[in-house]
């Protein structure tokens, strides 16, 4: 079942929707729309061309990955160590958006236009969306960007300029952000990449229960653990 959203801010049951995880369409890409949405695992996915209406999808099967089971291979490590490439957190938030947006742009199926990137840029500044670098010198070669939402991280895209740079990216993520109390990453689709890298399904209820967990001494119900 497919619902249709209106002006008011609610999501149905997503377990409710389709197999594929499809659960709604309409609504906005509104600051408190996008909150509301990634609390309870939805996400916006739609291509911006061919459909007018805002797709929403929440899988019951979550691609995830634990920031403490991240996988660095043997080559990853070598790389790493040479020391070659910089990593960042949000020093070019903008620069990593608009370079996944345009290595996709056109392909029939992106999603991710000017619509999406002003929302996500606004989530952004204000504080709910985060972004990795990678730098060759002051050449920006590689990164990712998502949503940040207390204990988890709601991953949207990556890019690579020069070989292996997305996996820099998702290595540093996994590192900082575990360092820093969130518990999972999630990869919203399964992919070889991800799944190399140490990405495994979960149950929806599962993956609630872990973002709803709190430590004791937790207080921030909001930003992510950055």
């Amino acid at each position: 079942m497919v619902f249709q959203l209106d002006n008011e801010l609610w999501f149905p049951d997503p377990r409710l929707g389709e197999d594929d995880g499809l659960i709604a369409v309409g609504g906005d890409l509104s600051v408190d729309r996008l909150l509301l949405a990634y609390s309870y695992g939805f996400f916006p996915w739609y291509a911006f061309r061919y459909r007018e209406q805002i797709h929403w999808y929440c899988p019951m099967q979550r691609f995830v990955i634990f920031p403490g089971e991240i996988h660095v291979s043997h080559s990853m490590r070598t790389l790493m160590h040479k020391e070659r490439y910089r990593m960042s957190i949000n020093e070019d938030f903008e620069g990593v958006i608009h370079q996944c947006s345009q290595l996709r742009i056109s392909e029939e199926g992106a999603w991710l236009g000017e619509e999406m990137i002003h929302a996500y840029t606004q989530l952004h500044r204000q504080g709910f969306a985060a972004s990795v670098e990678v730098w060759d010198g002051d050449r920006l070669v590689g990164g990712l960007y998502g949503v940040a939402i207390g204990r988890g991280f709601f991953g949207e895209s990556m890019f690579s300029l020069v070989p292996s740079a997305s996996k820099l990216a998702l290595i540093h993520l996994a590192r900082v952000f575990g360092d820093g109390g969130g518990v999972l990453i999630d990869c919203q689709f399964e992919t070889p990449h991800l799944r190399s890298m140490g990405g495994r399904f979960i149950p929806y209820d599962e993956y609630m229960r872990l973002l709803q967990m709190r430590d004791a001494d937790q207080k921030d119900k909001g930003r992510g653990s950055f």
